[in-house]
């Protein structure tokens, strides 16, 4: 190891030639880093920096959990269904007929049939006939739903997709609610917080009921459903 002393008389050249004197028989200088990716080469046998070995501010991803049969997913229902529909029909019949009987036959037994002349003159029907049907009709429902219900696994599919069923009944005073939901999906549309959206759902089948004063303000008679169905009129 080589040593320097040199007496510093407060000349500037003297300060100067000791530094670069110093600087020659030092050699290369490396500065301090605080890069934490400043590592060797994996030639060293170091493994690689990884962003959880190199990042403070990582937070390893939520692995999604496993899912058996039997377990509870929350479906959350969104569905807006509307349905326009107009009809106008109209038919008019308009049928005329005249029919004159001119000859008359008589019976013999089983043996013969012959002519019977008749003696008042030839029967004479006349007839018209005017028809009219006019139907107008003018449909439009509209109708949205927004819910959550939860299900229950009630199998799993050899590709892994989920057969969810759920039912769900809601009582206020005399008013009652009963939705039934039924469908497929697939095991990664479950979200973190154990949540699948039914725009989601495959062959999705919703069922809803009601009861109480609202549905029976609206809801149609007997008759009124059988005339519906037959239309005798």
């Amino acid at each position: 190891m080589t040593r320097f002393s040199f007496q510093d008389d407060g000349n500037p050249i003297v300060q100067l030639t000791a530094v670069l004197a110093i600087l020659a028989f030092a050699g290369p200088v490396a500065a301090q880093t605080s890069s934490i990716f400043d590592r060797d080469l994996p030639t060293n046998r170091q493994p690689p920096i990884m962003l959880d070995g190199g990042s403070w501010t990582y937070i390893p991803p939520t692995l999604p959990r496993r899912i058996q049969i039997h377990d509870r997913v929350t479906i959350r229902v969104d569905e807006i269904a509307s349905m326009t529909q107009e009809g106008d029909v109209e038919r008019r019949k308009t049928a005329s007929y005249n029919a004159v009987l001119q000859d008359w036959i008589s019976l013999i037994g089983l043996k013969a049939i012959k002519p019977n002349a008749q003696a008042d003159g030839d029967q004479t029907i006349a007839g018209q006939l005017q028809q009219l049907y006019r139907a107008e009709g003018d449909v439009q429902a509209r109708e949205s739903l927004t819910l959550n219900i939860a299900c229950s696994v009630a199998d799993i599919r050899p590709n892994g997709d989920l057969v969810l069923e759920g039912h769900k009944q809601i009582r206020i005073n005399d008013d009652m609610w009963e939705v039934s939901l039924a469908g497929i999906c697939r095991h990664q549309d479950v979200g973190p917080d154990n949540v699948v959206l039914s725009r989601n759902i495959v062959n999705m089948k919703l069922d809803k009921r009601e009861r109480g004063h609202v549905r029976d303000s609206y809801k149609r008679g007997w008759f009124v459903r059988w005339l519906d169905e037959f239309h005798p009129f």
